[in-house]
């Protein structure tokens, strides 16, 4: 029904697309129950990154992060799943690193099926950690849970950053501005772009049909961040632990839905 209803060239999503989404979702959940399982002392990235892989195409979907880029020049990435450890913020490379006792690793999955995306992110302990790095992780999850809330209907979009900000200063850590939420749907990267930080009542209003991602990235020192050499790998610029939580969430009339469940 919300076929022909845009807005700023948002293409608002029916309910039987929606639950194709949600589907989609559910599968990167399950892809995620996989991985749980194999972050351990001594694991390699890569070695996650094939599970991810293997398990993606045996349920019938297909990855596509691999070989994405941001620009038409840009370096196709490398994996199947994208792996921030410690310091790293966001699009880091699966490689041969080796996770070790006391790291914190964030794991992205993207994946199609049925023609619809799914995608989120979650932040695992490695072993046993540090106070500082649980604290951080138990901020970046509720960041997303406080963002979720406020995505409700004839909302503004920046009233979802707002949010997320304000709770993650109260508990004296920062929120990545480079990098923010996006809406998805038959692709990956569409509009409206969801940003973590305020102040709010700026933007287009969140109405029944739009389906965004959610995606706070939390820093425990400062806010900036740095590209590498790779034109992939996102760290902080002062080499602080970082932490991220994602979902994707329709709007709907009762409020916001979560699609990334199992």
């Amino acid at each position: 029904m919300f076929r022909e209803e845009r807005t700023m060239g948002i293409e608002l999503k029916t309910k039987e697309e929606i639950a194709l989404m949600r589907e989609a979702g559910r599968l990167v959940a399950r892809t995620f129950q996989e991985l749980e399982k194999a972050v351990q002392p001594g694991v390699k990235l890569s070695e996650l990154d094939q599970i991810a892989a293997e398990f993606i195409e045996k349920n019938g979907a297909q990855q596509i992060y691999k070989g994405y880029r941001l620009t038409p020049h840009h370096t196709p990435f490398p994996g199947v799943i994208t792996t921030a450890v410690n310091d790293v913020i966001c699009h880091g490379i699966p490689d041969g690193r080796v996770l070790k006792e006391g790291d914190i690793v964030g794991i992205d999955i993207g994946l199609s099926l049925n023609g619809w995306c799914g995608d989120s992110c979650v932040t695992y302990a490695v072993g046993k950690i540090s106070p500082l790095a649980q604290k951080l992780m138990n901020v970046a999850k509720e960041a997303l849970y406080v963002g979720i809330q406020a995505a409700l209907p004839n909302r503004r979009v920046s009233d979802i950053g707002a949010a997320i900000e304000a709770y993650v200063k109260r508990q004296g850590f920062s929120v990545v501005r480079e990098w923010g939420g996006h809406g998805l749907g038959r692709t990956l990267h569409e509009e409206p772009s969801v940003p973590h930080w305020g102040p709010g009542g700026r933007g287009i209003r969140l109405r029944p049909g739009m389906t965004i991602a959610i995606e706070p990235m939390v820093n425990v020192g400062k806010p900036d961040s740095l590209v590498l050499d790779d034109g992939w790998t996102v760290v902080t610029a002062d080499g602080s632990l970082s932490a991220q939580f994602e979902h994707s969430i329709a709007i709907t009339e009762k409020g916001p839905e979560i699609l990334t469940l199992p």
